[in-house]
């Protein structure tokens, strides 16, 4: 098994931590997608996956109504996408992916989590190089599916890894490939549930059990602001 499904297997359980974080941080990405590419998802190929993602995790239909319509208000500060790295206490590496209308607010914010948690906010693109920016896609499974025929398949198309999860295919691409991927996948008859994107570790930093508990306290304090998309770090999942 691959990073991806250490990736995979760490976060299953605490995604987004609840189903109102959830629905506000997807909210957020419908909104953005709207405002990039229109609000008609036939028309837009990343809306029309974040509203596969809405329907698999549940989210209600007039949340997903109320997010595109935001996009084309006349009264709407369009969010930016600004991305935060530092390191945590011990030298772990934590890169955060943020959408804010307000960005002061928002790096004095990530800043202070930083600070009161024995960490330190470093400059932009300074840990970058310690990631691997992937895209993920979920699809459903078609009975004839051979993943090492599908995974020779799309090799052209940057896939890197391909697994199989309660019934699912897992796919992990390069970053940079996936438009050209959701096309391929769309085109061929792949039934795309939901998709998202992550930054996987190139290595992982061992840690003891108390220093776990201090870096994720500070983890916790980054994942719960309502401004923070993502949270990625290089510490070593416990086994």
């Amino acid at each position: 098994m691959g990073r991806a499904f250490e990736y995979r297997k760490a976060t299953k359980l605490k995604r987004w931590g609840n189903m109102a974080r959830v629905f506000t941080k997807l909210g957020k990405q419908i909104t953005i997608a709207t405002k990039e590419g229109g609000p008609e998802p036939e028309n837009n190929p990343r809306l029309r996956i974040l509203m596969q993602t809405a329907k698999k995790e549940n989210m209600p239909k007039d949340n997903v109504e109320r997010a595109i319509k935001k996009a084309t208000s006349k009264d709407f500060t369009d969010y930016k996408e600004v991305n935060y790295e530092g390191y945590g206490p011990f030298g772990i590496a934590i890169f955060v992916e943020t959408a804010t209308d307000n960005t002061t607010r928002t790096v004095a914010n990530i800043r202070s989590y930083f600070n009161k948690h024995g960490g330190s906010l470093g400059t932009s693109g300074s840990l970058e190089f310690l990631f691997d920016h992937k895209c993920v896609f979920h699809l459903t499974k078609k009975e004839d599916t051979d993943l090492e025929e599908l995974e020779l398949e799309l090799i052209d198309y940057g896939v890197d890894e391909v697994e199989e999860d309660e019934g699912e295919i897992i796919l992990y691409g390069e970053f940079s490939q996936n438009a050209a991927l959701q096309k391929y996948l769309e085109e061929n008859g792949y039934e795309i549930t939901s998709s998202e994107f992550v930054r996987l570790p190139n290595d992982q930093k061992e840690v003891t059990p108390e220093q776990r508990e201090t870096i994720e306290k500070l983890l916790e304090k980054l994942e719960e602001d309502e401004d923070v998309q993502n949270v990625f770090h290089n510490m070593k999942e416990e086994d």
